[in-house]
């Protein structure tokens, strides 16, 4: 990932019901959820909600399905843990002992003195 990409990402991001949609996903897991749950889950309409899932697919943070009569909608865990790699590939300039690289939890393991 780059930079512009990274920009990108984070714009996509630099609204309060996009993330409450994306940690409402992350919730659910790999299962997903359908549009109308989302909406309730972060207290919008079902058209601002869309309108979000819209934006968030765009970016490539959703991924949606349709599933008889609805959409239902996973994040994209690749997607995001690219994105908060992108920020922590160079911690601790190099010296992390990850060898300059998060851990598998995308955190970092080393402590800062």
């Amino acid at each position: 990932m780059d930079e512009v990409e990274a920009a990108i990402l984070f714009g996509a991001l630099s609204n309060k019901d996009r993330l409450k949609v994306i940690r409402a996903l992350v919730e659910a897991g790999p299962a997903g959820m359908n549009a109308g749950d989302i909406a309730s889950k972060i207290g919008a309409s079902p058209s601002r909600a869309s309108f979000h899932l819209a934006a968030l697919a765009e970016a490539g943070f959703v991924v949606r399905q349709r599933q008889s009569r609805s959409l239902n909608y996973r994040v994209d865990f690749d997607r995001v843990g690219g994105l908060v790699s992108f920020l922590m590939e160079d911690c601790c300039m190099g010296g992390c002992s990850q060898g300059g690289k998060p851990a598998d939890n995308n955190r970092c393991s080393c402590k800062a003195t």
